[in-house]
């Protein structure tokens, strides 16, 4: 398993691409922009583009999937059963899909979004916005932010230690560093959360 990441300035988003050089098929996750770096990286590396995974629906993360779904035909893969009006293979949590000879396994995170999901492939967790180095996704309410660091800490931070964390916005990380030093799992968070949305994260 080889993974490329490509930043958008779209949104200031990651985007990540996860190919499989024996069977020359990858996976996108989180098409924030499909430009022309990540094409020729697809081309170069001769690629069949097979599934698109979406961990959430929120326009910073999926804007490029129209151009994308114009050049492959790719499977998409999210919570629900269309995403930006193309259909989608929705998901359920604890489910565990095989696409590009990888084991995808899903971990429904609601939250910061009602549709948030993790994708562990490996040992990878593509966190999308539901968990960044240092905190947890916004949340509009008190009540989500519990319902969100709960869930991360049963579905995500239960994992081994070494697993890397790659998330949406911002830097990758550890599940030993989150479990440690997450401000947004501290006792005492949730009352800090406003319902001030950012466009980020």
């Amino acid at each position: 398993m080889k993974i490329y990441h490509h930043y958008s300035l779209y949104g200031f988003s990651n985007v990540y691409l996860v190919g499989n050089d024996e069977m020359k098929e990858a996976l996108v996750i989180d098409p924030a922009e499909m430009n022309a770096a990540l094409l020729g990286h697809i081309e170069k590396n001769g690629y069949a583009l097979k599934a698109v995974l979406i961990t959430h629906n929120h326009p910073h993360h999926i804007r490029g999937l129209k151009t994308l779904l114009k050049i492959y035909d790719a499977q998409v893969y999210a919570a629900n059963a269309s995403v930006a009006g193309f259909p989608s293979k929705a998901l359920r949590d604890g489910e565990t899909i095989r696409t590009c000879g990888f084991e995808v396994e899903v971990f429904s995170v609601p939250g910061h979004s009602p549709d948030s999901l993790v994708f562990k492939i490996d040992g990878a967790l593509f966190t999308g916005d539901a968990l960044h180095a240092g905190l947890i996704g916004k949340t509009l309410s008190s009540y989500n932010a519990v319902t969100l660091a709960d869930r991360l800490k049963s579905k995500v931070l239960d994992q081994a230690d070494e697993h890397i964390i790659l998330p949406g916005h911002g830097p990758p990380s550890t599940v030993g560093t989150e479990r440690q030093f997450n401000v947004g799992l501290e006792p005492g968070y949730a009352k800090m959360v406003t319902s001030r949305y950012d466009f980020f994260v």
